[in-house]
């Protein structure tokens, strides 16, 4: 690891020559190595920005945990982080007398992927899976007293888990980084916001300063909308905020229910998530990721509430009373929650597009471990800084036998399928860091769902086993999601791409080291488990209860839908692949049809939200535009993200201090 060094910050001051729309991967990669290539130029991998990373990512990865106990969601963490750092550095400069040098640009990369590893891998996994686990512990007979989290699971066995997944998740993102950001140029909004933050911290250019400037009034206005969002769950936590906000006249709502479809559905019940979310994150990612994916997203959650919902709704409602008829446990109190049924045909496009694509593009892929070697080229020196395929190799051997000897001591999973739970994470992360990449959602859930549907046919009746499957491939997933996100960062500031999986690589020991005490320190026992709200861990939790009985517990309607994504996944990589480059960009995106089926309409309608903004945008100034979008949104995402996480750990400091 190189120590630091003096100040060296050196900028981009002159314009890149843009790349052909037609390029070549080696011409992709030559473009790359020879114009924004800096690695070698400044520190980047040092001790300080590994402390620094792993410091703030144990303590964000608190924040995380209670979040997702809270309501279901963690929020990234490699924004808050590059801002923490180079805040805190500047102080202790500062306080030194500038005798102590500043953090290069990227060490402050480094530091954020150390950070996000520590903070964001680990704490969601441990929220769903280990608290389903608690939640359907049965204690044997005669006990008496609570029930401690310790006794349901020990120490040991999460704290090997919790390591292992996020390990092998940082392993398999290996073959994905080239393909997916180098050769297909992947947005991965959170990682490109996070660049133009770095950049805007360290600005030297004119260009580079206005850019900076329209940042931060992005920031500020991402910062207020953030606050003004505020949810229900950390006001009744947190007195002081409550009672500021009883003086506060304007509040923006966490959503804006829509209730003009509730008439195509029986007795008028409403379609939970049939909304708008007034949250300028997410409008900032559809304007950066664009209107082929916002569309693919709108286009498919319209289909699904306007079309197939009202039809399933009205077969589930005159199907009642039939013997034998499973219902597609759609039903709330009083609304209807489409995702939990439309997941698994969501799930089935993401997951076969991402395997016809693999196949279409083998040889991309191929390249990735073998790479090319010899003689003094750009392809050959970028071979040298780029990880190599054999790191994933050395890696996942001892963490798959540690993985397979887990499931089989921990949980009673047999040896074979301990192993395909293992294999089958490789496929589920490149879904969800595809997924990641095109739309800058994670969809962790549904890749759990495919576990846990998998294991429902081969190890039937095993809760254990259904949950820890599970947990694998989230964790695993979420990993490697998180890993491309940072390396889409580096890859856009310069960064050498072996030096941030390192430094992923000890973020994980860091986050595995706080979460798991916290996880026990926050959640002692059931009962005070159950205080959450819990709604990630309760839909594991049912899950698990439905299909432990094995797969025929699945509606048949899901089944159908499973196939029918299959086919729709499977078709569409291939027609694109056929398709000339100009008629491609009119092509629905795969991923985008499919997660739009995992999340609610909300979400899909703001991203169309943004990507409608940036061509208005476009059409009325171009020239600004492609100036100034990505800066002022990678300025409202890192904005609410930060306010987002400011008041996530207030009330997790809130809440462990009233344990």
């Amino acid at each position: 690891m190189a120590s630091p060094a003096s100040p060296s910050h050196p900028e981009q001051t002159t314009s890149i020559p843009a790349l052909p729309e037609n390029a070549t991967p080696e011409q992709k990669d030559l473009h790359w190595y020879t114009h924004v290539y800096q690695g070698d130029k400044m520190p980047q991998l040092t001790w300080r920005a590994v402390i620094m990373g792993g410091v703030l990512g144990m303590l964000m990865s608190a924040a995380n945990l209670y979040t997702t106990l809270a309501i279901g969601w963690a929020f990234g963490i490699a924004i808050t982080a590059c801002v923490l750092s180079f805040t805190i550095w500047t102080f202790v400069r500062f306080c030194s007398g500038n005798k102590v040098s500043q953090m290069s640009v990227l060490e402050n990369a480094c530091m954020a992927s150390t950070a996000s590893a520590a903070g964001y891998a680990t704490g969601s996994t441990i929220a769903t899976m280990f608290g389903a686990l608690v939640l359907l512990y049965e204690p044997p007979p005669g006990h008496e007293g609570p029930i401690y989290t310790w006794d349901v699971t020990a120490p040991w066995i999460v704290v090997v888990f919790t390591l292992c997944t996020g390990l092998m998740g940082v392993f398999l993102a290996i073959p994905m980084k080239r393909q997916m950001i180098n050769h297909e140029q992947l947005p991965f909004p959170t990682g490109t916001a996070a660049a133009e933050t770095l950049r805007s911290l360290y600005t030297q250019s004119k260009e580079a300063m206005q850019k900076a400037y329209v940042l931060v009034i992005g920031l500020g206005a991402g910062l207020l909308i953030g606050f003004l969002r505020v949810g229900d769950d950390v006001l009744e936590k947190v007195g002081f905020l409550k009672r500021l906000f009883d003086f506060i006249v304007v509040r923006i709502p966490t959503e804006i229910e829509m209730h003009f479809l509730n008439k195509l559905y029986p007795r008028g019940v409403h379609p939970a998530g049939f909304a708008f979310e007034p949250s300028v994150l997410l409008i900032a990612a559809g304007m950066i990721v664009g209107m082929r994916i916002s569309l693919s997203l709108l286009v498919s959650s319209v289909i699904l509430y306007a079309g197939v919902g009202p039809w399933l709704a009205g077969v589930d409602e005159a199907s009642r009373a039939l013997e034998g008829y499973k219902l597609t446990f759609i039903w709330g109190d009083g609304y209807i929650v489409l995702t939990r049924w439309a997941l698994w045909g969501g799930t089935s496009v993401m997951v076969f597009a991402s395997l016809a694509s693999v196949a279409l593009q083998w040889k991309t892929v191929l390249r990735a471990f073998t790479g090319k070697k010899g003689g003094d080229t750009a392809a050959s020196k970028l071979a040298a800084i780029e990880v190599p395929g054999k790191w994933m190799i050395v890696g996942m051997l001892p963490i798959t036998i540690a993985m397979v000897w887990l499931q089989i001591v921990a949980f009673e999973v047999v040896w074979w399928a301990g192993l395909l739970a293992v294999g089958m994470s490789f496929v589920l992360s490149m879904v969800a860091s595809r997924a990641t990449g095109e739309t800058d959602t994670t969809p962790i859930g549904a890749m759990g769902k495919v576990m846990q549907l998998l294991f429902a046919v081969i190890h039937p009746g095993n809760v254990g086993a259904n949950l820890a499957s599970a947990g694998i491939a989230a964790n695993s997933a979420s990993a490697s999601a998180d890993l491309l996100t940072d390396l889409k960062m580096g890859y856009l500031l310069g960064a050498n791409p072996r030096k941030q999986f390192l430094a992923q690589f000890f973020g994980c020991f860091f986050g595995t080291v706080a979460i798991v005490p916290i996880w026990y320190l926050m959640v002692p026992t059931r009962e005070k488990l159950e205080q959450f709200a819990l709604p990630a861990t309760r839909a594991w939790e049912a899950v698990a209860r439905i299909l432990t009985k094995g797969i025929g517990e699945l509606p048949t309607s899901a089944v159908y839908a499973i196939i029918i994504g299959a086919l729709i996944g499977c078709a569409l990589p291939v027609i694109e692949k056929l398709l000339s480059p100009k008629a491609r960009k009119y092509m629905p995106s795969a991923t985008g049809i499919g997660l739009a089926w995992v999340m609610p309409f909300q979400n899909a309608f703001s991203f169309f939200v943004g990507a409608c903004i940036i061509v208005l945008w476009t059409r009325l100034h171009k020239k600004s535009a492609d100036t100034f979008n990505v800066p002022v949104a990678s300025g409202l995402i890192a904005g609410e993200s930060l306010m987002a996480a400011a008041l996530a750990i207030t009330a997790t400091v809130v809440g462990l201090l009233n344990l």
